[in-house]
């Protein structure tokens, strides 16, 4: 047996215990994720998994409902904001303690200037674990 495919070999074993180890349920697989914008005065979902729609409640506001709803609220999200145009003003992706909410089925996502103030973005990148 030569080296070639000794390796080989060991790489289809690899890939089999990775297969059969991390699934859908495993915690570090994203539950549901999106990239979408504020273009031309509407949401523009460009890519996402698990999520029924994005919809914008108020400037800098947006709902993003999930496909198939969560067990409960207990899950982990992130998200980030592009800004396409000016490469000298930043966003921010956030929530705020009182009026942004996180349900099974929805959460509830801002964009934020370096000011504070609320601020649509062409890109919004969303990630949720649980």
């Amino acid at each position: 047996m030569n080296l070639a495919t000794r390796i080989a070999d060991l790489a289809a074993a690899v890939a089999t215990e990775i297969r059969s180890r991390i699934t859908a349920d495993h915690p570090g697989v994203a539950k549901a994720w999106v990239c979408f914008g504020y273009v031309g005065s509407q949401v523009v979902v460009r890519k996402a998994f698990n999520v029924h729609s994005v919809t914008r409640t108020a400037k800098g506001v947006y709902r993003v409902t999930f496909a198939n709803a969560m067990p409960d609220a207990n899950y982990c999200w992130q998200a980030f904001a592009r800004n396409e145009g000016s490469a000298s003003t930043l966003k921010f992706a956030s929530a705020r303690v009182t009026a942004d909410l996180k349900t099974a089925t929805y959460v509830d996502v801002i964009c934020a200037s370096q000011a504070g103030t609320l601020s649509d973005t062409t890109e919004l990148n969303l990630t949720v674990w649980r």
